[in-house]
């Protein structure tokens, strides 16, 4: 077996379902599923039209570098929705289709990492999106974790990063928006991360899969390739961005995303791919060429968002300090009782409601785990359900008060 194996630590879902194995909850009340972060808004309906127009497809064994009117549309969508100069992503070298991002997340590290050099470290950000850890203990390298906190505004402390841990970063992962915060890495803190990892000769990994879920219409986040072309990056050298079409159009199963960026960096990861077996069926290809080319349901869905944040907010406030994010479909709550876990678990047995205890997406650094005393709500059930749920929660935390 593998000897790294034995240091990959339980998922978050595998510790919740043990936290909550032998609790039973009130059975009069309906369960709600706040903890996991699935869309459930409808897809669009040209997606099935798409599919079952190209059924026949799937006779057909697909390249690992995908069929070029589906490179095309991820750049041109690149190009419009970061403002790049047109024919600055190049489809045929610096975009591939992937399988989803978090099998691409996962896969990166396997291909960029040097376990010839000493000491290859993974920086990412803690709380986590826990694939980072995972695919950095599998190619051999250590994770080390820099702190989201109330004080950095849910921003990694990357200024704290000393110098000794920069020599031997071999990959940065970055999360914007993030998960499970929702906030955003400003435009001008991407760069001065590029200006590091060009003077360091590491590679930044940004995984945008929240990019397109955002409070106000007219300010979307920043992404990594937008921050270098202002800064004249134009080549995008040690920069790779990851997206993906699961919480854009609301088809986590479809299982269809993109890494886009340094072309050769992009060159060894196909390379690596044509190996690993992953390319994405024909079928697919097509329907994921109709979402890259819509937008009119996508800010749909983002209206849907916002309602559920408004009500869910507007009901919750009076009791507990609560906020929408910039970004994304998560709560990061921060709780009165401290004890994630407790409120995770008690919240399950007297409201049949399902949260994320926050240290359960983070690890402890110093004497500190900055997860704990968090919960992980994602508004992804129907608005219905989500009113419902931040009344049951205001009546859990009235008792709680009192």
């Amino acid at each position: 077996m593998n000897p790294y194996l034995t240091f990959l630590k339980p998922y978050p879902f595998e510790r919740l379902n043990a936290l909550k194995s032998g609790i039973n909850p009130n059975g009069q009340l309906k369960h709600i599923a706040l903890s996991i972060g699935e869309p459930k808004h409808e897809p669009p309906a040209f997606v099935a039209e798409t599919i079952q127009k190209n059924f026949s497809a799937l006779t057909q064994y697909p390249t690992t570098k995908g069929i070029p009117e589906l490179r095309r549309s991820i750049a041109h969508w690149l190009i419009k929705r970061y403002k790049l100069s047109e024919g600055q992503i190049d489809p045929e070298t610096q975009v591939l289709p992937v399988n989803g991002t978090r099998e691409a997340l996962f896969a990166f590290a396997q291909t960029v990492i040097n376990t010839q050099e000493k000491d290859p470290l993974v920086v990412m950000p803690n709380p986590f999106y826990q694939i980072y850890e995972g695919a950095a203990i599998l190619a051999g390298a250590t994770p080390y974790f820099v702190n989201s906190c109330e004080r950095t505004y849910n921003v990694p402390e990357f200024n704290s990063i000393p110098e000794s841990i920069w020599k031997h970063c071999q990959l940065l992962y970055i999360c914007s928006p993030s998960n499970p915060s929702g906030e955003v890495i400003d435009k001008s803190t991407l760069q001065q991360l590029i200006k590091i990892a060009h003077h360091y000769n590491f590679i930044i990994a940004s995984d945008e899969c929240y990019s397109e879920l955002y409070q106000e219409e007219h300010r979307p986040p920043s992404g990594l390739l937008e921050a270098a072309n202002d800064m004249g990056v134009n080549d995008f050298s040690n920069l790779v961005v990851f997206n993906s079409l699961s919480k854009r159009s609301n088809v986590p199963g479809l299982r269809s995303g993109f890494i886009a960026g340094d072309a050769n960096i992009i060159q060894q990861f196909l390379l690596y791919r044509t190996y690993h077996g992953s390319a994405m069926p024909l079928t697919t290809q097509y329907a994921s060429i109709a979402c890259w080319q819509d937008e009119q349901h996508v800010q749909q869905n983002r209206t849907l968002y916002r309602a559920k944040y408004k009500a869910f907010i507007d009901i919750l406030s009076p009791v507990i300090d609560i906020y929408a994010p910039p970004a994304s479909f998560y709560i990061w709550l921060k709780l009165p009782c401290g004890d994630d876990e407790k409120f995770a678990s008690r919240l399950f047995e007297e409201q049949h409601i399902t949260v994320l205890p926050g240290s359960y997406l983070s690890r402890k650094t110093g004497q500190a785990n900055p997860g704990h005393g968090y919960a992980r709500i994602a508004l992804v059930a129907p608005l219905e359900e989500c009113i419902e749920a931040a009344k049951r929660i205001r009546t859990y935390l009235k008792q709680y008060k009192e």
